[in-house]
């Protein structure tokens, strides 16, 4: 099978992050700013996933016809370092391939609000991601939003917890709206398609 093109079965499209109103605008959880706004375009709620520890929505995206998808979008509520637990426990519910497993998260080797779409490879140092790959593999997609480096000698840990700044915000929404469109088209269209059109 080619593992560029959209497999069969349902999506499981996960955003990263940590929840908790006080990490909400944080640089690190741009992953569920994402899978918020695609939540709002398909016109649902996130509801608490039993014992998943995560909130999910159930929905489709894309056109009518073939390439509509059926997608469960998550958010993990078990914090970012244990993300791979939750979304491992959605996979085996909902029976999703790893190949139709999309992560959104944030890249610090990236400049902001740059994208990157690829499929399987390391970590980078990300924790959410050194998780999920640790229950699962690292065989699912991914759809990484730059942040870019901290600046001076501020460390990476404080970078990523600390909100946008307020240039930042400015561009924010148009950004987080780019990815929600590049996730779509990787789900519905395919990921050669898909980096095609939105890596930069």
């Amino acid at each position: 099978m080619d593992v560029t093109t959209p497999t069969s079965g349902p999506w499981l499209i996960v955003g990263l992050g940590n929840p908790g109103p006080e990490y909400a605008m944080n640089r690190h959880n741009v992953g569920f700013m994402v899978a918020d706004l695609l939540a709002e375009r398909i016109g649902g709620k996130f509801k608490r996933a039993g014992n998943a520890q995560a909130q999910v929505l159930e929905g489709r995206i894309g056109p009518a016809g073939p390439a509509n998808r059926r997608v469960i979008l998550a958010k993990p509520m078990s914090f970012m370092n244990l993300s791979g637990g939750p979304v491992n426990a959605l996979k085996d519910f909902y029976k999703v391939p790893v190949a139709n497993i999309v992560a959104v998260h944030d890249e610090l080797d990236i400049d902001y609000g740059t994208l990157r779409l690829k499929l399987g490879g390391g970590d980078n140092g990300h924790n959410g991601l050194k998780s999920m790959t640790k229950a699962m593999g690292a065989d699912y997609h991914r759809v990484r939003f730059g942040i870019g480096r901290p600046p001076g000698r501020m460390q990476v840990a404080d970078f990523v917890l600390k909100d946008f700044s307020s240039a930042e915000r400015k561009e924010l929404d148009y950004f987080v709206d780019r990815a929600a469109d590049a996730v779509e088209c990787l789900v519905t269209e395919g990921l050669e398609r898909a980096q095609s059109a939105y890596n930069s």
